[in-house]
């Protein structure tokens, strides 16, 4: 969602400041805007509509001098995308930069309308640039005092960072479920939303937790908790690698992404499989005691690794005997769920900051639930923090809005954890070496099916024209036909559903015509010939049929349908294995309709609001 970069220091960091926000944009953002404090202690602020270039652009025309400033790009939530609605928004000598939402922001506004302010933008953000002017002005206190009584009044999901033009010595951030991290440097200090952000400028970091208020000068950080407790939080050093201008020769980070899915999955089993069994060991020494105790699984995520999570309930179940929930996280932390006797409760997150699973995560954490595992792919997210066991899918970073190597890493992941909690509870030999062998066998196989690009390419012209598409699948590829029509709206804009090919007649067909493209994933399984049947009946209905099938599956094209013949692939990892093509297929549309793949329309990477 929304980014926050600021800075102070004992040097311009105008540039700072916007090489962070550059670094920020695979978030999602609809505008930007900067503000920094002058020499003179003046408040000067830019704000503009559109990419941070424009920004940039602008402040190149009206440069901005100052040691300590904050800029942000806004992700609309209240107010439509304009440059009044733009951060950050000020009050007099406040200026304040803010990521998630404050739910009782009207009361808010109108108390503080009663008392003189006047508003002029349409966001929920501005109140707090008010409510800390007019604490600071009537308690006569410093800005830290201001922003510790300003905090409990405030209702929702927030991350800011405020700073005082009167006092440019010191900026004040505080942290209640949109992450922050404060950057370490030498007689300077830092402070972004994401650590990417900071990069350039240093590699030590300090996360704040749930409740911390921080106050930064160029030498102290100062934190108090939730309790208003002074607390020393963790000093990490970072090996993240991002470089926000590399797309290694692709013309997308998305097409990059999809090419470097061979090495991301190498390096996720790297140092996981040690004499031909499945190595979990940083799970903990205490780990295997509470996988012999697991009697259910319950999953919980959001979007694309909700997915994920749909495909390893085939898994679980199957090849381990463990039964197995799969739920939306903003659906289960509301619906007041019934805990499971002995439940693994596992959350599954790119980012690691995504709202609705952390707060799923930490309602499982009052229900008693047997243990919670994270699944991510950043080692210092608040998920990754939070959760009692981790498994990392160590993917690298992806920019790419639309997720393709978080994804396949992700299943790569939960295949590994279901061969260690087969082992656990009685999975034979057999099985387990008929996994890792799918799996090592797996970075080679999705080498041969990304070779099949330029197929893929000219068939995408097909669907320039079309509105809709119908994905079908069977099994443990029928939620990898979701992902699949997932991907194709999200950066091609066209509507697409996914259905499970047994309910054809339950609906579906009735929305069979000519203009309507099908699109089947058809591995060689015990379903195939079932898959076959649910072919014809689209075929008999006047349906254009495209079939992702083995080329020795004996499937043949015609007038209507297209067959995508492909390598061979070991049915275990055949859902990672056929998410390949269908990313290829929803990237070649978007590009020929002329879309920004990465960073579509109305989405942002990481949702850390509700």
């Amino acid at each position: 969602m929304c980014g926050i970069v600021g800075a102070i220091a004992k040097r311009d960091i105008a540039e700072i400041l916007l090489e962070g926000l550059k670094r920020l944009e695979y978030r999602g953002y609809d505008s930007a805007g900067v503000a920094i404090i002058s020499p003179q202690g003046e408040l000067q602020r830019i704000r503009r509509v559109g990419k941070v270039q424009v920004l940039r652009d602008a402040v190149q025309e009206n440069p901005l001098a100052g040691s300590t400033g904050i800029a942000h790009t806004r992700w609309a939530t209240h107010g439509e995308p304009t440059e009044l609605n733009a951060h950050p928004h000020v009050s007099d000598f406040i200026a304040v930069v803010h990521n998630g939402i404050i739910e009782n922001f009207e009361p808010l506004r109108e108390t503080l309308i009663a008392k003189g302010y006047q508003f002029r933008s349409e966001t929920d953000t501005e109140v707090i640039a008010h409510l800390v002017h007019y604490t600071i002005t009537q308690l006569q206190c410093s800005l830290f005092d201001a922003v510790q009584k300003v905090i409990p009044q405030l209702k929702g999901a927030y991350g800011t960072v405020i700073m005082d033009s009167r006092n440019p010595d010191i900026l004040v951030a505080a942290r209640s479920g949109s992450p922050l991290v404060i950057g370490l440097g030498v007689g300077e200090n830092f402070i972004a939303s994401d650590q990417l952000a900071l990069l350039p400028v240093t590699r030590r970091f300090i996360f704040l937790e749930e409740g911390d208020i921080a106050e930064i000068t160029h030498r102290k950080v100062t934190i108090l908790d939730k309790a208003n407790q002074p607390v020393a939080r963790k000093e990490v050093e970072s090996d993240a690698k991002y470089d926000a201008g590399d797309k290694a020769g692709y013309r997308h980070y998305m097409q990059k992404e999809i090419y470097e899915q061979p090495n991301a999955i190498k390096n996720t089993l790297e140092g996981r499989i040690k004499h031909g069994l499945i190595d979990v060991s940083e799970l903990g020494e205490h780990s295997d005691a509470i996988l012999a105790k697991v009697e259910h699984i319950q999953i919980v995520a959001c979007g694309t690794a909700y997915n994920a999570g749909l495909v390893s309930r085939y898994w679980f179940e199957a090849l381990a005997g463990i039964p197995c929930d799969v739920e939306i996280a903003s659906e289960f932390r509301y619906r007041k769920p019934a805990r499971r006797k002995n439940s693994l409760f596992i959350t599954l997150s790119q980012s690691g900051e995504t709202a609705d699973t952390l707060a799923a995560l930490r309602l499982a954490q009052e229900l008693g639930y047997l243990s919670t595992l994270a699944v991510c792919n950043v080692a210092a997210s608040t998920l990754v923090r939070e959760a009692e066991l981790v498994l990392l899918t160590k993917a690298g970073a992806e920019v790419g809005v639309a997720s393709t190597k978080a994804f396949t890493t992700q299943l790569t992941v939960l295949l590994m954890l279901v061969a260690k909690l087969g082992r656990v509870h009685g999975m034979s030999d057999q099985t387990e070496k008929a996994i890792v062998h799918a799996l090592q066998a797996l970075p080679s196989r999705i080498e041969q099916v990304l070779m099949f690009e330029n197929q893929i390419e000219k068939l995408a012209t097909r669907f320039v024209d079309k509105h809709h598409a119908l994905f079908l699948g069977r099994g443990d590829e029928y939620p990898i036909a979701m992902e699949a029509a997932l991907k194709l709206k999200e950066i091609s804009y066209i509507h697409a559903e996914a259905y499970a090919a047994g309910e054809l007649k339950h609906g579906p067909l009735a929305l069979i015509d000519k203009e309507m493209p099908v699109i089947v994933m058809a591995p060689t399984n015990d379903l195939q010939e079932k898959l076959r049947s649910n072919i014809e009946e689209v075929r008999a209905r006047g349906g254009q049929l495209y079939v992702f099938a083995e080329e020795n599956a004996g499937f043949v094209s015609d007038d209507t349908m297209t067959v995508i013949s492909l390598p061979h692939i070991e049915e275990l990892t055949a859902p990672i294995y056929y998410t390949v093509p269908t990313q290829l297929l929803a990237y070649h549309v978007a590009l020929i309709k002329g879309t920004d793949v990465d960073q579509p329309r109305n989405l942002a990477k990481s949702v850390t609001v509700e």
